[in-house]
């Protein structure tokens, strides 16, 4: 799989590209670049860019001068965040709290992006969401659930890190068993160790769907899009009550232990 810029609306493309583990398996990961009313562009996430995709991508913000915002959206996202600034200096430096951590030399914002600061400068054309319940920065740097959500009302696109999965199954498994839409399997481990924890969860869920319920497309990090011109079958807003009813058990077994 090559990298791939593929547009979803005037003012919306998806950028597909590489994550190797151990320099073999390729998981994928992906970022999206947003036009604004004003002409200028934002980068949701940090990828590297190179040969044609870099090309369209610079034939589109001025050779990567209009592109005023780089906001990181998944603390353990961090590859390519240093790559992705040099390649792309002016523009305005988002991270969350482990990003900043990280890499204290770049020059970062003030506002967090999991933060109402940093969603408030964006709000013309963004919505933004944090899972609640689940530890956003978890201690075990291996459960990677939570990430910021971003939602582009114009185009109707939700772009989500590992919080949300969509994995369409290869060959013949795939004619067999349609791709669904599911919550990262280290929910269980993520949930806060605390009374009312998994409650928060579901409610914030379900408000995912009421907020951004028109959502027709999806662009998910390590697995693929769901396009509105390629889904035969339910909704998005659909898809995530799906995804929730299937984490019932788990967010049961929480609230037996903690409450």
């Amino acid at each position: 799989m090559s990298d791939a810029l593929v547009q979803i609306s005037d003012n919306f493309w998806n950028i597909r590209g590489e994550f190797k583990i151990g320099g073999v398996l390729n998981i994928g990961t992906h970022a999206s670049l947003v036009r604004r009313a004003n002409g200028k562009f934002i980068l949701l996430d940090a990828y590297t860019l190179d040969g044609e995709v870099k090309a369209q991508v610079d034939a589109l913000t001025g050779g990567g001068g209009d592109i005023e915002a780089m906001i990181n959206l998944h603390p353990f996202h961090t590859v390519h965040v240093a790559r992705a600034h040099a390649q792309y200096p002016k523009a305005k430096l988002y991270g969350t709290q482990r990003h900043i951590a990280k890499f204290p030399e770049l020059p970062w914002r003030p506002e967090r992006s999991e933060s109402v600061d940093c969603a408030a400068l964006f709000a013309e054309e963004l919505s933004f969401s944090v899972p609640a319940g689940v530890d956003f920065i978890p201690s075990n740097e291996h459960l990677h659930f939570s990430s910021v959500l971003a939602y582009h009302r114009d185009s109707k696109t939700l772009h989500c890190d590992d919080t949300l999965m969509y994995l369409p199954l290869p060959g013949l498994l795939g004619k067999l068993r349609k791709a669904r839409l599911s919550f990262h399997p280290t929910l269980a481990k993520t949930l806060e160790k605390r009374a009312g924890a998994a409650a928060d969860f579901r409610t914030w869920a379900k408000h995912v769907v009421r907020q951004w319920g028109d959502a027709e497309n999806l662009c998910a990090a390590h697995s693929a899009s769901l396009l509105a011109v390629d889904n035969d079958g339910a909704s998005i807003a659909e898809r995530i009550e799906s995804a929730l009813a299937r984490v019932e058990k788990v967010l049961d077994a929480h609230e037996k232990k903690y409450g």
